[in-house]
């Protein structure tokens, strides 16, 4: 099939899959050193798109080693000379867009409708980078001594290393690399082995073609299991942006807090994010945005409505409006703009949808919709008559699967809201805006929306969670904070008089 390229200006020949069997790595473009052919598939096809010689250790040690050397001249450049180059990274963005949107419905298995927000969510992040340069001032503070100025100057880090998840590639690998750059940092990225174009190779291409120094940005493309620990505990990264499941990051906080170099840590783990329905809600509008929250990407999104929490009053047509709605849902080939449920992304991950389903079919859990798995497709499901207890309300599914649970009230709606060891994303509908403000605030999460869907991003708005779904915030002024440093420095004008 012939392939979507992201370069035909004057200066780059537009380039096939089999030209992605190159990585980027301190500052040339090259085969990885282990030799290791891996396969890049689609995974509604299951056609191989391109295969790619996988990172190792010395790939990773020449990268991180580059990085460190070439971010001292890009940290000391004119704000504007950083910002620029985030611009025209965005423009590049812009001006490929639908090529963008084509290669994450054939790696990924995105959906049209969700690569077309995946893109657009990037060129956001990339924009506001583009203003951090100028943002990232230092202050000065009152001192108690004599003569002595006081000064904060917020610098850069150095060295980030950035690990990516295969659901959002392009977006979730953007949202650390752009910021990352923007402030005078060097970044070194690992991209999920399922999306190694879109979630890394691409935005070396990007970046490369706006003008970025070499070996600014490398990518390294191999298995977690290869690479992943040396990745972590090598010495030069000052900090590791993480996104990805919640074992994972635990295990990954541990080597880098507790090896020889210890190194700031920004998490973005799993959820179980739950839309609460009080007795007054709109229940059309909220069924709308349940269905809306849980089926897109086929409900692997980090930010999917896991659970439906709904009062006893409204259940049952809430119930009928949710099963109407699903019906209608397209699902099967991504690159058919009308589908909006398409592939699993591996058939791993299909096994372990599969396996959600029949347990919840096994602990009792009432089946009102589902259908049989075609492929990597498998079809939504919605489960009633769920207890709180049973794993497919305790456990993210990342998968098309819904169950709903019956509240007797708002105040057992919000017990069960927090009943998770999650804490990401939620939303509560009311008809009452501020008895739904009241009752968002009294859930433990990071994100809460009212009267909207649990899926939401902005790029000046703060992201993260809560629990065990993370460590730290993303985007704005958060990020900014994340990938920098505060440095104390006084001067002292006229001569002190100490105390011995």
């Amino acid at each position: 099939m012939n392939a979507p390229s992201i370069y035909d200006h004057s200066n780059w020949v537009p380039a096939p899959y089999s030209d992605f069997d190159l990585q980027p790595i301190a500052g040339e473009w090259r085969k990885g050193a282990s030799g290791e052919m891996r396969a890049d598939t689609n995974p509604f096809t299951g056609e191989t798109l391109v295969e790619i010689a996988g990172a190792n250790a010395d790939d990773v040690d020449r990268a991180y080693e580059a990085a460190a050397e070439a971010q001292k001249a890009w940290a000391a450049k004119p704000a504007s000379e950083r910002s620029n180059v985030l611009d025209r990274a965005a423009d590049i963005v812009e001006a490929r867009r639908e090529e963008l949107i084509n290669w994450l419905v054939t790696e990924s298995g995105s959906t049209v409708i969700k690569a077309g927000m995946e893109v657009q969510a990037a060129i956001g992040i990339m924009r506001t980078s583009a203003t951090f340069p100028q943002r990232a001032g230092g202050k000065l503070i009152p001192s108690d001594v004599p003569g002595k100025e006081s000064r904060v100057y917020r610098e850069a880090l150095g060295v980030i290393g950035v690990i990516s998840p295969w659901n959002f590639p392009f977006h979730l690998s953007m949202r650390s690399v752009a910021p990352a750059l923007a402030l005078g940092n060097a970044v070194v990225l690992k991209p999920a082995s399922d999306t190694p174009v879109t979630g890394g190779l691409l935005l070396g291409k990007i970046f490369e073609e706006a003008g970025l120094p070499k070996a600014l940005l490398s990518v390294v493309t191999a298995p977690s299991g290869e690479i992943g620990d040396h990745f972590v505990e090598h010495k030069i990264p000052q900090l590791i942006s993480f996104t990805g499941s919640t074992p994972v990051g635990r295990n990954l906080a541990k080597l880098a807090t507790g090896g020889e170099w210890l190194k700031r840590i920004a998490l973005e783990l799993g959820g179980n994010g739950p839309i609460v329905v009080l007795d007054d809600a709109d229940v059309e509008q909220a069924a709308h945005a349940t269905v809306v929250g849980r089926f897109l990407h086929q409900g692997q999104i980090c930010m999917s409505t896991n659970r439906a929490i709904v009062d006893a009053s409204i259940h049952d047509a809430f119930v009928e409006a949710v099963v109407k709605r699903t019906k209608a849902l397209k699902a099967g080939d991504p690159q058919d703009p009308e589908t909006v449920v398409g592939p699993i992304i591996n058939a791993s991950q299909v096994k372990s949808v599969q396996e959600v389903i029949r347990k919840a079919r096994e602990d009792g859990a009432t089946d009102v919709l589902s259908g049989e798995t075609e492929g990597n497709v498998v079809p939504p499901h919605v489960f009633t008559d769920v207890r709180p207890e049973w794993s497919i309300a305790r456990d993210e599914s990342f998968g098309p699967v819904l169950p709903i649970l019956k509240a007797r009230d708002e105040a057992h709606a919000l017990e069960l809201a927090n009943d998770t060891d999650f804490g990401l994303s939620s939303a509560v509908f009311s008809g009452d805006r501020e008895r739904g403000v009241a009752f968002a605030r009294g859930i433990r999460a990071g994100m809460t929306h009212v009267n909207d869907i649990t899926v939401a991003d902005e790029p000046e708005a703060p992201f993260g969670g809560e629990k065990n779904s993370g460590l730290g915030r993303f985007n704005g002024e958060w990020v900014l904070e994340e990938f920098t440093r505060t440095h104390w420095v006084t001067v002292q004008s006229t001569p002190r008089d100490y105390p011995f």
